[in-house]
């Protein structure tokens, strides 16, 4: 039996906050409440293959400290945008 759509969207949302560092918990797991739901099937699924990243790789790619994998490359912006976007946000 297939996972539905409201169950898959809950452990990619658990996954996002329950990284392995808290740096990534406070980006992952905000840009996922913000984001997850709207998403098309493909964007969800290349954030699953994200997801299966290390936090020791992530991070750099997210913050540009480092090249990004090509195909995750527009992903990681987005969600790197987001991250410095509520950094700027904050009073």
């Amino acid at each position: 039996m297939s996972e539905t759509q409201d169950n898959r969207l809950k452990r990619l949302k658990m996954r996002s906050w329950r990284r392995g560092t808290k740096e990534m918990d406070l980006i992952l797991g905000p840009w996922s409440d913000a984001h997850l739901a709207s998403l098309d099937p493909a964007t969800l699924d290349l954030y699953e293959v994200l997801l299966d990243e290390n936090d020791q790789d992530l991070y750099p790619w997210i913050t540009g400290q480092s090249a990004a994998p090509e195909r995750l490359a527009p992903l990681l912006d987005r969600i790197g945008v987001f991250a410095r976007d509520r950094l700027r946000a904050r009073p």
